[in-house]
């Protein structure tokens, strides 16, 4: 079964291609160490909400720009391998490519998928 992780952020609205940049670096050794498909999307239609919300979540400031991204992995197994590897990765060493955002603010986690269509 495949496995699905997934992020959130914010991004400074000004850095859109730097975090294109950056993120086509990243998709590169994702793909590369496994990943069977990668989606980046810049937010649109992302509402301030009064409990929860995406821009609540990360924290999001004036002039920022949600950004949600998924990668599906073929296996949790493919993707711990894949994370091992990365951190010695230099296309993701942060002091030659780093974050175009607050990676503090970043939310992300590992999914087992329920249902697919």
């Amino acid at each position: 079964m495949s496995y699905v992780d997934g992020f959130v952020a914010a991004v400074p609205t000004a850095n859109r291609e730097i975090y294109k940049a950056y993120a086509e670096k990243a998709l590169a050794a994702f793909r590369e160490y496994g990943a069977l498909n990668i989606v980046e999307c810049w937010g649109d239609d992302v509402p301030q909400g009064k409990l929860t919300s995406f821009p609540m979540a990360v924290q999001l400031q004036e002039g920022e720009t949600v950004a949600f991204s998924w990668i599906v992995w073929p296996s949790k197994e493919v993707r711990d391998a894949a994370h091992g590897k990365m951190m010695s990765d230099p296309r993701l060493d942060q002091t030659v490519n780093p974050m175009p955002f607050d990676g503090k603010r970043m939310i992300y986690g590992g999914f087992v998928p329920i249902l697919e269509m």
